[in-house]
């Protein structure tokens, strides 16, 4: 990860913040039937008020990840996302634990996330794993799925973990 890598809130509206929302989505509706496929479009991420993270190097998008407050203290993350030609290089380790400190911040005692179970989601599992995410059974709206995979964390102290 370069020296020049700027982590920070960014808008959704933005047209390069779009764009990658758009290959996410993309990318979510080829990988998943629509019945299992719970990514947002941009718009509703807008609608829903969620709070956007991205990294830019050089000013260029790399990556992006959303935290939306699903009820009172418990927040869900939404659209994370690594650009293809930018993967592997720790930007999605940097924007989750932005996200996790922006929750904190926030006073959030939880935070929760959907992800697909198929092996091409394994990287992501693996990263929210390591970041003190567990399994658990769906929350939210969500209804049991088994080609989805259900996670969630605490944000207490003692389970403060960022990898």
């Amino acid at each position: 990860m370069g020296a020049d890598l700027v982590i920070a809130r960014d808008d959704v509206c933005a047209a390069d913040v779009r764009d990658l929302l758009l290959r996410h989505f993309a990318l979510m509706r080829d990988s998943s039937p629509e019945e299992s496929c719970h990514v947002m479009e941009p718009d509703a991420l807008l609608e829903a008020d969620v709070t956007l993270i991205s990294a830019r190097q050089a000013g260029t998008v790399l990556g992006i990840g959303a935290l939306n407050e699903i009820a009172p203290g418990h927040g869900e993350l939404k659209s994370m996302h690594t650009a293809a030609e930018a993967r592997g290089r720790g930007i999605a380790r940097a924007i989750l634990q932005a996200l996790i400190t922006e929750a904190q911040n926030r006073a959030l005692h939880q935070l929760s996330l959907e992800t697909g179970s198929d092996p091409i989601f394994a990287p992501a599992r693996a990263l929210y794993a390591a970041h003190g995410f567990r399994e658990c059974p769906p929350f939210g709206d969500y209804r049991p799925d088994p080609l989805s995979t259900f996670m969630t964390r605490s944000l207490e102290a003692s389970s403060n973990l960022t990898g």
